[in-house]
């Protein structure tokens, strides 16, 4: 078993690598940004033998990478719009995630589509065909019924087992296929990163990369606004939205997509991701999907977000209204503003190719990665999804290697690598720890607890959230300031009145270091 140690993101050891980053004459790998692609790329190349540093101005998984649906799928809405390539991508990646990379974070999750009274017999049958190919799909990658059953047909009554609020009168029964879901993707980051720090990789939150070229950076620690030039063989740009920022000549097309967070009393206790479809749009589906601490996220839209970059992008009026009024569609009663824990909005760094001939909205724009090398020799890695984040590390490794003539040793190894904490299933239903770390931490719960069952105790009445955790973001998880533990370690900032319940736990975290 890995040593937790040795994989421990903290800020004592960002200090001893801030030091050896200024007096490093070169690295092999600059990676600028810590989403999950930038986590990934870290990763692929310390695996190889590089030598390997990775900045981000914010927080491991500050922008899109914490934003998403928490589905690790394979393609259902790419098959829907006969993008056939990328849904084979995503399931083979998300059998890698399921089997070897993250067992702990990713598990099977029912998906079950209702056939309501008012859905046309083509959105039925578009559906069943889309379920159909998944399962042809599933097999082409490898991935057995004991991970991910086939899809069928369903009885009304089996849609209300899993769905108990959906509207009974008039329902036709449905369809239920398998899916992937990951516990948390921000917790997906966090050990990718924590990995990559296990193999060598110096991990430097707070740090952002100035004038940066294909040679290297300026390095800001923003915390003490120490610059530290850094000189590198190869740089990967994965800085995700703002990757335009960093590269002159890289345009993208930012899209929002918004979710909705609802208590799991609003759906009846919902066992399954319960998806329907948007009135006179066959090729769109809302989904309600089940997450961790009784909650239902419900997404997703896709929104041409022009402008300015936020840092934290904001669900507009417009999209939470649509989100309510579909899945309302579909339930007894009606759902409401009044029924939100809050909202959340990511924005995805799409690729803008000058071509918008049958793109006018963003949803027409394809999800296909894209690496780019400027003539100086910069990498550029945009687009994609975050179930295929490992191919596109690799790709993005790969052409860097191409482009500066670099030969390594060791190939990509990371479709073999586990995470930290991860175990297979047996081994993970031995772990001697309450259900809620191992799903959170896998083979490393114990580590968490530490034999002192006081940190068991939530940290404020109603949460579910344990001092452990917060104690355990703040030594081993990277976390330096109170957002980084309440919007990303835990996700209790997705409420406003969590989050204030929360606060002197919190901060009793940092000072118990």
């Amino acid at each position: 078993m890995i040593s937790v140690g040795n994989s421990s993101l903290n800020a004592a050891r960002r200090t001893k690598e801030l030091d050896w980053l200024d007096t490093r004459q070169q690295v092999d790998v600059l990676v600028v940004g810590g989403g999950v692609t930038g986590a990934g790329v870290a990763l692929d190349a310390a695996a190889r033998g590089l030598t390997v540093a990775l900045v981000e101005k914010h927080d491991l998984a500050f922008g899109t990478s914490r934003w998403s649906s928490k589905l690790v799928h394979g393609g259902l809405r790419y098959l829907i719009s006969g993008h056939v390539g990328i849904a084979y991508e995503s399931a083979v990646e998300r059998g890698i995630l399921m089997k070897t990379t993250a067992p702990h974070l990713v598990h099977p999750v029912p998906q079950v589509a209702p056939w309501l009274p008012e859905a046309r017999f083509m959105q039925a049958a578009l559906i069943r065909s889309a379920f159909l190919g998944g399962d042809v799909l599933r097999t082409a990658a490898h991935t057995s019924d004991d991970y991910l059953p086939h899809s069928r047909r369903v009885s009304s009554a089996e849609v209300l087992r899993y769905a108990p609020t959906v509207r009974p009168h008039g329902l036709r029964g449905g369809f239920l296929t398998w899916d992937g879901q990951l516990y948390d993707d921000a917790r997906l980051v966090v050990a990718i990163a924590r990995t990559a720090a296990l193999y060598g990789a110096r991990v430097l939150t707070r740090c952002s990369a100035e004038q940066v070229t294909g040679q290297g950076a300026v390095v800001v620690d923003q915390l003490s606004g120490r610059r530290i030039d850094v000189a590198a063989r190869m740089v990967i740009n994965a800085a995700g939205i703002w990757a335009g920022q960093v590269a002159t000549g890289v345009k993208l097309r930012p899209s929002r997509g918004t979710h909705l967070v609802l208590p799991q009393s609003v759906f009846g206790d919902l066992s399954a991701v319960l998806t329907v479809p948007v009135p006179g749009e066959p090729r769109r589906v809302v989904m309600a999907i089940p997450a961790p601490d009784g909650r239902v996220y419900v997404g997703l839209t896709d929104e041409d977000a022009p402008g300015p970059v936020s840092d934290v992008p904001r669900a507009s009026d417009a999209e939470i209204d649509f989100l309510l009024d579909t899945i309302s569609g579909a339930v007894r009663q009606p759902i409401t503003r009044a029924d939100l824990i809050g909202t959340y909005a990511g924005l995805r760094p799409l690729l803008d190719t000058g071509h918008h001939r049958g793109e006018d909205k963003t949803a027409d724009i394809s999800r296909r990665h894209a690496v780019i090398t400027a003539p100086d020799g910069l990498v550029t890695i945009v687009g994609g999804k975050l179930t295929t984040y490992r191919r596109m590390a690799q790709d993005a490794l790969d052409a860097a290697l191409k482009q500066a003539s670099v030969e390594v040793r060791r190939p990509c190894l990371t479709h073999r690598i586990p995470l930290v904490g991860a175990a297979d299933r047996s081994r993970l239903a031995t772990v001697e720890a309450p259900a809620r770390f191992v799903q959170r931490y896998g083979v490393e719960a114990p580590d968490v607890i530490a034999g002192d069952p006081a940190l068991l105790e939530p940290v404020a009445p109603g949460l579910a959230t344990t001092h452990a955790e917060l104690r355990f973001a703040v030594r081993h998880e990277g976390a330096l300031d109170e957002g980084d533990v309440l919007d990303r370690r835990t996700r209790l900032g997705l409420s406003a009145a969590d989050r204030e319940l929360a606060l002197p736990a919190v901060r009793a975290a940092f000072a118990s270091v």
